[in-house]
């Protein structure tokens, strides 16, 4: 697990939330529907480091 890649990942979901704020405050659906985009990112690149960290845990208990 990369602690940096969570912190991307945390970044891209916070910057993902006020994109899609500022989309409903505004009332541009290109600007909600991206920030959602960010959301799904953020959350597919936790997955993934969620997967890196179990795989760990299984190689390391070998």
């Amino acid at each position: 697990m990369s602690i940096e890649d969570r912190i991307e990942a945390t970044a891209k979901n916070i910057e993902g939330k006020a994109q899609e704020f500022a989309g409903e405050v505004t009332g541009d659906p290109k600007d909600k529907a991206e920030g959602r985009a960010k959301q799904s990112e953020a959350a597919l690149r936790h997955s993934v480091e969620d997967v890196k960290d179990d795989a760990k845990r299984v190689i390391d208990q070998a």
